[in-house]
């Protein structure tokens, strides 16, 4: 029996959808039999999660918990979430379960540390920058981290939900102009850390400047259900 990958997804449905196609072109696969079994659970009236860390919103936890035990008796062995923001709660969602669960965040960190790279700036929702759920990280292993000044994150936050909206142009527009000017302060790397920011910059013709935490955390899901079936 071949190992189950499950997406705790909805955050946003987009994001999902990216994450199964990202699972699918990473699998070393010549036919559909070879692909790995994914079980996705798309929720997306969880409760915005930027709202609940920066205005006291209704918090997403039990929300994203009804999902997991979805996955859990649907027989996923190895759990995924495509929202970065929503690993503000990864400890409690982590903490309830016994079934794997792949740390997005972590992940994305562990390659920034891994390739020597010590300047990094930090394009994400308003909710995962001022948790410092990048930063934290990042600063321990002595990387810099950049962040948009208030307005540059409101244009970041203005991108994000104008794809959310179905304004793709706008929100092309909105974020290149913020990459324009961080460009200038001489970081090495931009960190996608919201998982609609991958989509909205689709279009972008040299990547090598991104840091994709969606496609850094499919690669581990992918690689866990390529090992051994044992193991």
């Amino acid at each position: 029996m071949k190992k189950i990958i499950g997406i705790l997804g909805g955050m946003g449905p987009a994001a999902t959808v990216d994450a199964m196609e990202k699972i699918i072109k990473n699998t070393p696969a010549n036919s559909d039999q070879e692909h790995i079994p994914v079980i996705a659970v798309s929720f997306p009236d969880i409760p915005d999660r930027t709202t609940s860390i920066i205005a006291g919103g209704e918090s997403p936890l039990n929300h994203m918990l009804a999902a997991l035990r979805i996955l859990e008796a649907a027989g996923a062995q190895c759990i995924i979430m495509p929202c970065n923001t929503a690993h503000y709660w990864y400890e409690e969602l982590k903490a309830s379960t016994k079934t794997n669960f792949l740390n997005m965040i972590d992940i994305t960190c562990n390659k920034i540390v891994n390739e020597g790279i010590n300047n990094v700036a930090i394009l994400a929702t308003t909710g995962t920058i001022k948790a410092g759920i990048y930063q934290n990280k990042l600063e321990k292993e002595n990387v810099k981290c950049v962040i948009p000044d208030e307005f540059q994150q409101g244009f970041v936050m203005e991108s994000i939900l104008a794809y959310k909206s179905g304004d793709d142009e706008r929100a092309y527009q909105l974020m290149g102009n913020v990459i324009v000017q961080l460009k200038n302060t001489g970081v090495e790397k931009f960190i996608m850390g919201c998982t609609e920011i991958p989509i909205i910059l689709k279009r972008e013709g040299n990547m090598d400047r991104y840091i994709d935490a969606t496609e850094e955390l499919v690669r581990s899901a992918v690689e866990w259900g390529c090992s051994d079936e044992n193991g």
